[in-house]
């Protein structure tokens, strides 16, 4: 991106104050952004108790169009301030920008009362902004990095659990009568879960000796599960806090997370 123009030093100003935190506008502008993000999710908790929308139902819309259009405002410049805007949109903080403003806009389409239920869930997905907050806490980012390195064994992990649910829920199915609620091996399978889990909902119990061996030796395996992805993502943790890393954006991709002394976009190659 060439600083010649004016066009183009505004928005590698802009790319700078919205993207990055190392300076005193990017500071105001983050700060700014979190407490409306704050400010927003409460509305639409507030708005979903009846005795607080039907007294202050107009305030409340109001505010909610407000933040939208904020939000729309935020969004636009986002998208103009990128080399390509179109990496920025399909990724998850672009997804997730777009799920903070789209219902409201979406809600002027069912505005009839046979569509409440959309409108509904409308509402309820304007709470998906609290994932914008996860933007602008460093630790966040450290620990995304962190599960995404460890992806690929907490899926090895997730395959044995899945393993174990399985064989102990079929031989559940084959131990228990179809009057202790052991009536499929679907149903011994969700019990298995539940008690590997160590949730323990009750609604299903041995009742036999047997069942009720087996299923202590389930509860015991769970407790040393539980501890398993825990041990994996401390590992890649400790890892992440000793790569050090700067908080400068991509201009052209606007990833983040590059090394210090980087002077090219990891993803996309761009200058930094």
């Amino acid at each position: 991106m060439e600083n010649n123009n004016p066009s183009n030093r505004l928005k590698l100003r802009l790319h700078e104050i919205i993207f990055e935190a190392d300076t005193p506008a990017g500071k105001l502008f983050d700060v700014l952004l979190i407490l409306s993000i704050v400010a927003s999710v409460v509305l639409v908790m507030l708005d979903s108790v009846s005795s607080i929308l039907q007294s202050y139902g107009d305030l409340l819309y109001l505010g909610e169009w407000v933040f939208t259009i904020l939000f729309t405002i935020e969004y636009v410049l986002r998208l103009y301030s990128v080399g390509r805007p179109l990496s920025y949109a399909t990724s998850f903080f672009g997804v997730v920008d777009l799920l903070a403003i789209l219902p409201t806009y979406l809600s002027i389409v069912f505005p009839g009362t046979q569509y409440f239920l959309v409108i509904r869930i409308l509402r309820v997905l304007r709470v998906f902004r609290v994932l914008k907050l996860v933007q602008y806490v460093s630790e966040a980012r450290i620990l995304m990095q962190a599960m995404r390195a460890s992806g690929r064994k907490i899926t090895v992990f997730l395959f044995v659990v899945l393993t174990l649910v399985v064989i102990f829920g079929s031989l559940m199915y084959i131990i228990e009568d179809p009057q202790s609620g052991f009536t499929s091996i679907p149903q011994s399978i969700y019990w298995a879960i539940v008690t590997l889990t160590t949730v323990g909902y009750g609604d299903i119990s041995p009742q036999t000796g047997l069942g009720q061996t087996l299923a202590a030796l389930i509860m015991i395996i769970g407790y040393g599960i539980i501890a398993v992805p825990t041990g994996i993502v401390t590992a890649e943790l400790a890892q992440s806090y000793k790569k050090s890393v700067s908080t400068q954006a991509c201009t052209q991709c606007s990833a983040e997370g590059h090394d210090p002394d980087a002077e090219y976009c990891k993803y996309c190659g761009a200058i930094l």
